[in-house]
């Protein structure tokens, strides 16, 4: 029985949502507006950071096969 009524449940919120999507639409484009930007400029942030790091890596990976290779 509790199946049922969590599909119930949520069938309930997503027509509350589609119905608050419609009335406040100028709203909800104005928050992706916002949004959107923020998170481009956060993932590149972290795109940036990652691949500062695979550099340093790959140095300290090079490094340690030369210092192999002498011995």
């Amino acid at each position: 029985m509790g199946k049922y009524i969590s599909v119930i449940g949520g069938l309930v919120a997503i027509l509350i949502g589609l119905i608050g999507l419609i009335k406040c639409w100028d709203l909800f484009v104005k928050a992706l507006l916002a949004t959107v930007p923020s998170i481009l400029i956060l993932g590149g942030l972290i795109a940036l950071a990652a691949g500062v790091s695979e550099i340093k890596d790959a140095a300290k990976t090079s490094k340690e096969e030369s210092k192999e290779e002498k011995k």
